[in-house]
Protein backbone atom coordinates (compact mmCIF):
# COMPACT_ATOMS: atom_id res chain seq x y z
CA UNK A 1 0.00 0.00 0.00
CA UNK A 2 1.09 3.68 -0.74
CA UNK A 3 0.35 5.98 2.34
CA UNK A 4 0.65 9.31 0.10
CA UNK A 5 0.85 12.64 2.77
CA UNK A 6 0.90 16.38 1.58
CA UNK A 7 1.11 18.45 4.40
CA UNK A 8 1.73 21.51 2.39
CA UNK A 9 -0.58 24.67 3.61
CA UNK A 10 -0.32 25.88 -0.49
CA UNK A 11 -3.32 23.54 -1.73
CA UNK A 12 -2.88 25.61 -4.91
CA UNK A 13 -0.76 24.29 -7.48
CA UNK A 14 1.73 26.73 -6.93
CA UNK A 15 3.13 23.76 -4.11
CA UNK A 16 5.64 21.88 -5.75
CA UNK A 17 5.65 19.56 -3.16
CA UNK A 18 2.02 18.58 -4.41
CA UNK A 19 3.07 18.69 -7.71
CA UNK A 20 5.95 16.75 -7.25
CA UNK A 21 4.27 14.01 -4.87
CA UNK A 22 0.61 13.73 -7.16
CA UNK A 23 3.33 12.79 -10.18
CA UNK A 24 5.12 10.22 -8.21
CA UNK A 25 1.50 9.15 -7.35
CA UNK A 26 -0.08 8.98 -10.39
CA UNK A 27 2.50 6.49 -12.07
CA UNK A 28 2.30 4.19 -8.47
CA UNK A 29 -0.87 3.68 -9.37
CA UNK A 30 -0.43 3.18 -13.08
CA UNK A 31 1.83 0.41 -12.25
CA UNK A 32 -0.14 -0.45 -9.40
CA UNK A 33 -3.68 0.25 -9.14
CA UNK A 34 -5.79 2.35 -6.90
CA UNK A 35 -6.94 -0.29 -4.51
CA UNK A 36 -3.71 -0.22 -2.42
CA UNK A 37 -3.57 3.83 -2.35
CA UNK A 38 -4.40 5.75 0.75
CA UNK A 39 -4.07 9.89 0.10
CA UNK A 40 -4.55 12.46 3.65
CA UNK A 41 -4.19 15.52 3.01
CA UNK A 42 -2.57 17.09 6.49
CA UNK A 43 -3.43 20.53 5.94
CA UNK A 44 -6.88 20.19 4.52
CA UNK A 45 -7.99 17.69 7.05
CA UNK A 46 -5.36 18.54 10.40
CA UNK A 47 -4.38 15.78 12.75
CA UNK A 48 -5.15 17.00 16.25
CA UNK A 49 -2.15 17.54 17.96
CA UNK A 50 -1.82 15.31 20.88
CA UNK A 51 -2.91 16.37 24.41
CA UNK A 52 -3.11 14.98 28.04
CA UNK A 53 -5.09 12.49 27.32
CA UNK A 54 -3.38 10.98 24.75
CA UNK A 55 -0.51 12.01 27.17
CA UNK A 56 -2.14 10.26 29.94
CA UNK A 57 -3.01 6.45 28.06
CA UNK A 58 0.32 6.75 26.40
CA UNK A 59 2.23 6.11 29.99
CA UNK A 60 -0.02 3.81 31.34
CA UNK A 61 1.23 1.96 28.06
CA UNK A 62 4.50 2.36 28.86
CA UNK A 63 4.15 1.47 32.74
CA UNK A 64 2.53 -1.77 31.53
CA UNK A 65 5.69 -2.29 29.87
CA UNK A 66 4.21 -0.73 26.45
CA UNK A 67 0.84 -2.78 25.63
CA UNK A 68 0.41 -4.12 22.39
CA UNK A 69 -1.47 -2.22 20.21
CA UNK A 70 -4.32 -3.68 19.88
CA UNK A 71 -4.52 -3.92 23.86
CA UNK A 72 -4.24 -0.20 24.04
CA UNK A 73 -8.25 0.37 24.01
CA UNK A 74 -8.40 -1.87 27.34
CA UNK A 75 -6.23 0.55 29.06
CA UNK A 76 -9.24 3.86 28.56
CA UNK A 77 -10.11 5.06 31.31
CA UNK A 78 -12.25 8.15 30.52
CA UNK A 79 -13.95 9.73 27.30
CA UNK A 80 -11.67 12.16 26.70
CA UNK A 81 -8.75 8.90 26.28
CA UNK A 82 -11.14 7.09 24.18
CA UNK A 83 -11.77 9.99 21.60
CA UNK A 84 -7.93 10.32 22.03
CA UNK A 85 -7.38 6.48 21.20
CA UNK A 86 -10.18 6.77 18.09
CA UNK A 87 -7.88 9.85 17.01
CA UNK A 88 -5.08 7.65 16.98
CA UNK A 89 -5.53 4.16 15.95
CA UNK A 90 -6.20 4.64 12.54
CA UNK A 91 -3.87 6.25 11.86
CA UNK A 92 -0.61 4.40 13.24
CA UNK A 93 -2.61 0.90 11.49
CA UNK A 94 -2.36 3.01 8.21
CA UNK A 95 1.43 3.80 8.62
CA UNK A 96 1.96 -0.03 9.29
CA UNK A 97 -0.65 -1.52 6.77
CA UNK A 98 1.76 0.69 4.52
CA UNK A 99 4.71 -0.36 2.20
CA UNK A 100 5.60 3.13 1.22
CA UNK A 101 5.17 5.99 2.69
CA UNK A 102 4.86 8.73 0.15
CA UNK A 103 5.64 12.47 1.74
CA UNK A 104 5.46 16.38 0.70
CA UNK A 105 7.02 18.52 2.77
CA UNK A 106 7.87 21.90 1.86
CA UNK A 107 10.75 23.61 4.05
CA UNK A 108 9.15 26.11 6.41
CA UNK A 109 10.94 28.14 8.99
CA UNK A 110 14.02 25.68 8.71
CA UNK A 111 12.03 22.77 9.88
CA UNK A 112 8.88 21.08 8.65
CA UNK A 113 5.17 21.93 8.85
CA UNK A 114 3.42 21.75 11.80
CA UNK A 115 0.71 19.78 9.95
CA UNK A 116 3.13 16.91 9.61
CA UNK A 117 4.84 17.27 12.49
CA UNK A 118 1.14 16.71 14.31
CA UNK A 119 0.66 13.71 12.68
CA UNK A 120 4.33 12.31 13.26
CA UNK A 121 3.27 12.94 17.20
CA UNK A 122 -0.01 11.21 16.68
CA UNK A 123 1.39 8.04 15.18
CA UNK A 124 4.55 7.88 17.68
CA UNK A 125 2.27 6.38 20.02
CA UNK A 126 4.63 4.10 22.88
CA UNK A 127 5.44 0.45 21.20
CA UNK A 128 3.44 1.26 18.56
CA UNK A 129 5.34 1.49 15.10
CA UNK A 130 8.34 -0.93 13.85
CA UNK A 131 8.59 0.38 10.26
CA UNK A 132 10.90 -2.97 9.23
CA UNK A 133 10.74 -3.02 5.49
CA UNK A 134 8.79 0.11 4.97
CA UNK A 135 10.17 2.48 2.33
CA UNK A 136 9.97 6.26 2.84
CA UNK A 137 9.59 8.70 0.29
CA UNK A 138 10.16 12.96 1.53
CA UNK A 139 9.53 15.19 -1.43
CA UNK A 140 11.20 18.70 -0.07
CA UNK A 141 11.00 22.24 -1.54
CA UNK A 142 12.78 25.39 -0.37
CA UNK A 143 12.69 28.95 -1.21
CA UNK A 144 16.63 29.03 -1.58
CA UNK A 145 19.02 26.59 -1.01
CA UNK A 146 21.01 25.00 2.34
CA UNK A 147 23.70 22.45 0.42
CA UNK A 148 27.33 22.60 1.34
CA UNK A 149 28.87 25.87 0.29
CA UNK A 150 25.85 27.91 0.49
CA UNK A 151 25.32 30.72 3.28
CA UNK A 152 22.72 28.44 4.90
CA UNK A 153 24.07 25.63 5.10
CA UNK A 154 23.26 23.72 8.11
CA UNK A 155 19.93 25.71 8.17
CA UNK A 156 17.94 22.54 6.81
CA UNK A 157 16.58 20.98 10.45
CA UNK A 158 13.83 19.09 7.95
CA UNK A 159 15.33 16.82 6.34
CA UNK A 160 18.10 15.46 9.30
CA UNK A 161 14.98 15.26 11.26
CA UNK A 162 12.87 12.94 9.46
CA UNK A 163 15.89 11.01 8.62
CA UNK A 164 16.27 10.55 12.41
CA UNK A 165 12.84 9.44 13.38
CA UNK A 166 12.31 7.00 10.45
CA UNK A 167 15.69 5.48 10.96
CA UNK A 168 14.78 5.41 14.46
CA UNK A 169 11.70 3.66 14.23
CA UNK A 170 13.27 0.86 12.11
CA UNK A 171 13.39 2.10 8.80
CA UNK A 172 16.72 0.79 6.53
CA UNK A 173 18.75 3.90 5.80
CA UNK A 174 18.79 2.77 2.30
CA UNK A 175 14.77 2.88 2.34
CA UNK A 176 14.64 6.29 3.00
CA UNK A 177 15.03 8.79 0.45
CA UNK A 178 14.86 12.46 -0.01
CA UNK A 179 14.10 14.65 -3.97
CA UNK A 180 14.50 18.07 -3.18
CA UNK A 181 13.25 20.81 -5.60
CA UNK A 182 15.17 24.40 -4.85
CA UNK A 183 15.26 28.04 -5.26
CA UNK A 184 11.46 27.88 -5.39
CA UNK A 185 10.80 31.35 -5.13
CA UNK A 186 13.27 32.65 -7.70
CA UNK A 187 9.88 32.81 -10.31
CA UNK A 188 8.19 34.93 -8.09
CA UNK A 189 10.21 37.62 -5.80
CA UNK A 190 12.21 40.15 -8.19
CA UNK A 191 15.36 39.80 -6.17
CA UNK A 192 15.71 36.39 -6.75
CA UNK A 193 15.09 36.11 -10.61
CA UNK A 194 18.96 36.21 -11.00
CA UNK A 195 18.29 32.45 -9.73
CA UNK A 196 15.79 30.97 -11.93
CA UNK A 197 17.70 28.97 -14.18
CA UNK A 198 18.81 27.10 -11.14
CA UNK A 199 15.24 26.67 -10.07
CA UNK A 200 14.57 25.32 -13.54
CA UNK A 201 17.61 22.86 -13.42
CA UNK A 202 16.46 21.79 -9.46
CA UNK A 203 13.18 21.14 -10.58
CA UNK A 204 13.66 19.25 -13.58
CA UNK A 205 15.95 16.56 -11.85
CA UNK A 206 13.39 17.01 -8.85
CA UNK A 207 10.93 15.32 -11.81
CA UNK A 208 13.59 13.27 -13.32
CA UNK A 209 14.00 10.94 -10.35
CA UNK A 210 10.09 10.96 -9.74
CA UNK A 211 9.33 10.35 -13.48
CA UNK A 212 12.56 9.38 -16.00
CA UNK A 213 11.41 11.45 -19.35
CA UNK A 214 9.07 13.79 -18.08
CA UNK A 215 10.21 17.46 -18.18
CA UNK A 216 9.59 21.01 -15.88
CA UNK A 217 6.72 23.07 -16.74
CA UNK A 218 6.46 26.98 -16.42
CA UNK A 219 5.00 26.67 -13.31
CA UNK A 220 6.33 27.65 -9.64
Amino acid sequence: MLLHLDSSANRSDESVTRRLTRLFADRWRSDHGSTGYRYRDLAADPVPPIDTAYCQLGRRSEREGVVPLELVGALVENAAEAAAWALTEPLVNEVLASSTILIGAPLYNFSLPAALKAWIDRITFPGALALGDIEVLVITSRGGAYGPGTPREGWDYEVPYLRAYFTNYGVRDDNIRFITAEFCLAGLVPRLAHLRRMAEQSLAEAISSIAPGQHATAER
